[in-house]
């Protein structure tokens, strides 16, 4: 995300999606990242806010940053645009316009970009087809002056066509998942990311996580599975496996070894074998393929 896109490239764009009820802390931490000094991305930010009101923001983005570079849509406070039509989340268009005008007021007509935070995929699917937010992801994405896009879906209220239409339309996709199906711990789970490198290769990582009351912690899984056994030898095990002779190492007892290959024997006295058919109606061999008339 803090990389952006490349001149002439569809914006990259990251889905986090959740049927656990912390996805949103998922979605703050990503913000907070890229929002931050330490990011060194000197990325400005948009968020649309649609499951939280700007408030919300203004506190959680006012430690430490320079909140001239973020800016709030609110289509919190009035969904369905009762007083401000063009900010209404039925109208996929009005809601594209309103994006990048604010984008372009945040960061000028120069070509710096701005990265596009949603913050509930799940409330656009509610009030508009899936086909009219497909739309506007797809505007967004090939916006030049769009340089990311990330949004939280909530997969277990929609239908799986519509999770799967998002996922392909991104080039990361992110699953928060708890640690076991029988585990009811809502502090802590795994992080599942695939992501679609710039040369078609498919990258996927496993990260677990744990939210705690100063934010969310992640330390990466281990890639190989626990096992009950001692992958490596001993020094008795290592001397026993170099004295074991193998059956090519005995072969010949000194003499040259010999290695057959299948088509001459071995002995100086070369053999023949002569077949004889059972019948004279005993068809000889052929190189026809007599399923050669079989239409499969």
């Amino acid at each position: 995300l803090r990389d952006g896109a490349l001149e002439g490239e569809l914006s990259p764009t990251l889905t986090i999606k959740d049927t656990l009820p912390f996805a949103f802390n998922v979605f703050s931490h990503i913000l907070l990242q890229l929002s931050s000094p330490k990011s060194h991305s000197n990325t400005a930010i948009l968020i649309v806010a649609l499951s939280r009101s700007p408030s919300f923001y203004a506190h959680l983005l006012k430690k430490g940053i320079e909140l001239s570079s973020i800016h709030v849509l609110d289509c919190y406070t009035d969904p369905l645009g009762w007083k401000d039509k063009t900010k209404s989340v039925k109208d996929m268009d009005k809601l594209f316009l309103a994006i990048t005008e604010l984008g372009r007021g945040l960061v000028g007509e120069n070509k710096v970009r701005f990265c596009v935070a949603i913050d509930s995929l799940s409330e656009l699917l509610r009030h508009a087809s899936l086909q009219s937010v497909a739309g506007l992801l797809s505007n967004l994405r090939s916006h030049d002056q769009i340089s990311s896009i990330f949004g939280l879906l909530h997969s277990d209220l929609h239908e799986e066509r519509a999770a799967t239409a998002l996922e392909y339309m991104s080039s990361m996709v992110a699953s928060v998942e708890s640690n076991s199906l029988s585990e009811k711990n809502f502090t802590q789970g795994k992080f599942n990311v695939r992501l679609k490198r710039r040369n078609g290769r498919v990258r996927v990582t496993c990260e677990k996580f744990k939210v705690e009351a100063g934010g969310i912690s992640f330390t990466v899984a281990g890639l190989l599975p626990k096992v009950q056994f001692n992958l490596q030898l001993s020094e008795k095990e290592q001397v026993d496996r170099a004295k074991v002779v193998l059956p090519f190492e005995h072969q010949g007892n000194g003499a040259p070894i010999q290695i057959y290959d299948g088509r001459r024997s071995l002995e100086e006295d070369l053999g023949e074998i002569i077949y004889f058919r059972d019948s004279d109606d005993e068809m000889p061999d052929s190189d026809e393929d007599p399923d050669d008339d079989l239409d499969i």
